[in-house]
């Protein structure tokens, strides 16, 4: 919800995390620190048609420049938190049929995700801003236990062929 123009980079394909928005105020990212999140080419897309709407709707009533939040109320500002919530957020939820869910959420199915892809544990850490891979180890541990009993069962199938190719 903090997020503006001067920080999503299409050419670059990434998102320089800078601001979050908490108790209804922009603030600093809760470490101090900024971040860059690289971005799907489906992202680039839908971030590029969503400018391009933007621009449109903001030109049909007579303003030459587009905001520079990326997701903006009818003034310009910042979405209000509890009204995308309550107004959008939950809507989307229950029209995909899916069960209620925080924002933060969606940071752990970025990480689960990521995790079970088999992306490194530090690519994911610097992705989530976290300060020590401890602390994504301890998050998202579980998820990797489950992988590598996948990596045991498939050392051991590899067995099984090379052993009755021989």
């Amino acid at each position: 919800m903090g997020l503006q123009w001067g920080d999503v980079d299409f050419n670059g394909k990434f998102i320089v995390v800078r601001r979050c928005f908490t108790r209804g105020r922009v603030e600093l990212t809760k470490t101090g620190k900024q971040r860059r999140v690289d971005m799907s080419d489906a992202l680039i897309e839908v971030l590029s048609a969503h400018r391009k709407r933007l621009r449109e709707d903001w030109l049909k009533e007579g303003k030459n420049q587009i905001p520079e939040w990326v997701f903006p109320n009818q003034e310009g500002n910042p979405l209000e938190y509890y009204n995308l919530k309550h107004r959008h957020f939950d809507k989307c939820l229950q029209k995909a049929g899916l069960r209620r869910i925080r924002f933060h959420d969606l940071r752990h199915t970025f990480a689960s995700l990521l995790i079970q892809n088999g992306e490194s544990l530090a690519y994911i850490k610097d992705q989530l801003g976290q300060s020590s891979i401890k602390m994504t180890v301890d998050v998202y541990g579980h998820i990797v236990r489950g992988a590598n009993r996948q990596a045991v069962n498939r050392i051991h199938a590899e067995n099984l062929q090379a052993v009755a190719a021989d």
